[in-house]
């Protein structure tokens, strides 16, 4: 996978990292003498083919990683708070919550292996490096993976707007929060399965916030409890 820019350099570790790609007349020494100092290859190449490698602005660097290696939906059942999101579509909102799950603390997320966004060159660039300290879990069926944690102990808070208050809410030591998506929202069924389902209010004329928002208001929101 290619991915791009010096933060994310930094963030990955040396043993997944195969090569770099430098502009042409790089100057970055702290950047050059981390190459060096972990013996890290690299070439200089002209900036064109930077730009084709990758559509995010690269900072003038782009590096060849693994891809990324997905966890399996048991490798979260130890965790205590686990973030849920319903085919998710835009690879900066995933990003985001990633990071915001990694400040607070949560090690788990799930994502669907379909209809759903990936980890991707401008997931990795998004999250800032804090995907090496997250667990994301593929799954295959959303609602059954929801149904195997329920019988780890875990409580299903589904985000919806017809939902309640979630400040107002007693919350499980194992919770599993779900986000749905940016169009659609929450399945059906989803929110049948959820133990309770929750809102943020609010109070201007816009209904809706942005699902990277939602996500980071109700984590904080969660823990506090």
């Amino acid at each position: 996978m290619l991915v791009c820019g010096k933060n994310v350099l930094k963030a990955t570790p040396t043993k997944k990292i195969h090569k770099v790609y430098l502009k042409e007349g790089f100057k970055d020494f702290d950047i050059l003498n981390y190459l060096q100092k972990n013996k890290i290859k690299y070439e200089l190449v002209p900036e064109f083919r930077l730009n084709k490698m990758v559509l995010s602005p690269h900072q003038g660097i782009v590096i060849d990683i693994d891809d990324y290696d997905y966890y399996k939906l048991s490798d979260l059942y130890n965790e205590s708070f686990i973030v849920c999101l319903d085919h998710l579509e835009d690879p900066h909102n995933l990003g985001a919550i990633i990071r915001t799950c990694e400040c607070a603390g949560i090690k788990g997320i799930i994502i669907p292996k379909l209809r759903s966004v990936r980890v991707n060159e401008t997931v990795m660039k998004t999250s800032a490096g804090a995907l090496e300290n997250v667990k994301i879990a593929l799954v295959s069926n959303l609602n059954d993976a929801l149904n195997k944690l329920k019988k780890e102990g875990f409580f299903i808070y589904t985000a919806h707007m017809e939902g309640k208050d979630y400040r107002h809410v007693e919350y499980a030591f194992k919770r599993v929060l779900v986000i749905g998506s940016e169009g659609k929202g929450v399945g059906e069924l989803i929110k049948k399965n959820s133990d309770e389902i929750i809102k943020i209010p609010m109070y201007g004329k816009t209904n809706s916030l942005n699902a990277s928002v939602s996500a980071a208001i109700l984590i904080y929101g969660m823990l506090e409890d």
